[in-house]
């Protein structure tokens, strides 16, 4: 018996913005995420950073994050990458049955080559779209460090909302304790602000 298909798979991609093409990752795109997530700027604020890219190669190719990572391109250019890990919500045992895979925790990373412009705006907005239009989730949740501000402006900035601040819970690889953040939105919530 073979394991379910990813939810991802209901998408029909690629999925295209105004300026940018959004499909999901295979191993060849191993070396183009690894030419700017191995930067320290990048991977600074990464779950991980491997030194090498044959440890980068092993861990991306793995078929669970493979499930959960797209690309985003510009013009046929790997410009970043984003997550998108479809899980259960939380439930008691007698309903549990209807909080599986209702909800879903991003993430995302883009070449500093192309911050300033707005791509990971536009590539965060339309990763919401698919979460609540096209995968019909009801929540999607994005967590970051407190000191990374690029990332938690972006959540704000597409409407989602800040639920949880945490005093040196998060452990970074090199900064020791720091605060986290956690933001949440709603598939009603992002239906009123997507028509603003």
């Amino acid at each position: 018996m073979s394991a379910d298909p990813s939810p991802l798979a209901a998408v029909a991609w690629p999925v295209h913005t105004d300026r940018l093409a959004i499909r999901p990752a295979t191993p060849a795109d191993a070396e183009a995420t690894w030419r700017y997530r191995r930067l320290e700027v990048v991977n600074r604020w990464l779950t991980r950073a491997p030194e090498t890219f044959e440890a980068y190669r092993v861990q991306f190719e793995e078929p669970a994050s493979l499930a959960k990572t797209l690309v985003v391109e510009l013009d046929g250019v790997v410009v970043g990458d984003l997550m998108v890990a479809v899980e259960d919500a939380w439930a008691q045992a007698e309903v549990a049955e209807h909080a599986r895979g209702v909800q879903a925790e991003l993430g995302w990373s883009l070449h500093p080559d192309y911050a300033g412009r707005g791509y990971a705006t536009e590539a965060v907005r339309e990763l919401l779209r698919i979460c609540f239009a096209d995968l019909r989730l009801r929540r999607v949740t994005a967590n970051c460090f407190a000191a990374n501000e690029p990332s938690w402006r972006l959540m704000e900035r597409l409407g989602m909302r800040r639920e949880l601040y945490t005093v040196r819970e998060s452990l970074h690889r090199t900064d020791g304790w720091l605060d986290g953040m956690g933001y949440a939105l709603l598939a009603d919530e992002w239906g009123e602000h997507s028509r603003r």
